[in-house]
């Protein structure tokens, strides 16, 4: 064995004096480094560039704020020498349930309109409804129309004869026994179902606490309901209130169980096979 064998590559030089990797970190946001140079110690805040590269801004505990140049070896993480790196953006996690709490579909093209329909007493139960609901309602090919009041019902089914395949579901405020909404949505056959919500008005099917009140107002009878409670509320108008109340619905759980248990079943009706 030669003498270059027996001592290794002399050129290579000795291992005490090679270089050793420093470990890259990912410098996101609360990391807690030192500075290496200076003894600065906090926690990274963000982030600047100049024409001399990339800087860290770190907060120490006192709230000042310092710049340091992110250099390899520059910092130390519990007294090692580390090499910062500004986080990779990552694309933001998409959501995988609906408003409704059902399956989000990707990459969703609406269905062909089917022929069955949902109706609505007025604008603002559409808007909720498409609001919660209108993922599903494109996946199932569902329309939603306004009856612009349940008056115009009888001459609405005259016009749109319900049959197989052509079903309608009717949603409906203040469905109580005895009111008036009762006798107008009775014996509409079996190709029309019928159902709603014990509530006034859809603006008192959303949860109080989803407006930031405690409970909804009462207002006397023969009052006009939403000019009554924006009344009592300061809300300013009634469009104004609607804002407030439409805003406020992010998903099911900001509305009342009768009015997700109505609009669910009214969908399972118009899209059951006959």
């Amino acid at each position: 064995m030669s003498g270059r064998d027996s001592y290794g590559d002399i050129y290579s030089g000795h291992d005490r004096t090679k270089k050793k990797p420093v470990p890259v970190v990912s410098a996101e946001r609360d990391l807690v480094v030192e500075d290496a140079a200076s003894g600065f110690c906090g926690a990274v805040v963000g982030f600047d560039r100049s024409y001399d590269g990339e800087f860290v801004k770190l907060e120490d505990a006192r709230g000042a704020v310092r710049l340091f140049a992110m250099r390899e070896a520059a910092f130390l993480i519990d007294g090692k020498p580390v090499t910062l790196t500004k986080p990779t953006a990552t694309a933001p996690k998409q959501p995988t349930r609906t408003a409704s709490g059902s399956t989000r579909v990707e990459g969703l093209r609406a269905r062909v309109a089917r022929t069955s329909r949902i109706w609505v007493e007025g604008v603002h139960d559409a808007a909720l409804v498409e609001r919660v609901w209108g993922h599903d309602l494109r996946v199932e090919g569902v329309v939603v129309e306004h009856l612009e009041g349940l008056d115009n019902l009888g001459a609405r089914l005259t016009e749109f004869e319900p049959g197989p395949g052509a079903r309608v579901g009717v949603l409906v405020d203040h469905l109580v026994t005895g009111s008036k909404e009762t006798h107008l949505t009775a014996g509409l056959g079996p190709h029309v179902l019928v159902t709603g919500h014990p509530y006034i008005d859809v603006w008192q099917a959303v949860r109080p606490a989803a407006v930031g009140i405690d409970a909804w107002p009462t207002v006397p009878r023969g009052e006009d309901w939403k000019t009554g409670i924006c009344a009592r509320l300061g809300w300013g108008t009634p469009q104004q209130g609607w804002r407030r109340v439409y805003d406020a619905v992010d998903s099911f759980r900001d509305l009342e169980a009768p009015l997700i248990g109505a609009v669910e079943r009214l969908i399972d009706f118009v899209t059951e096979p006959e």
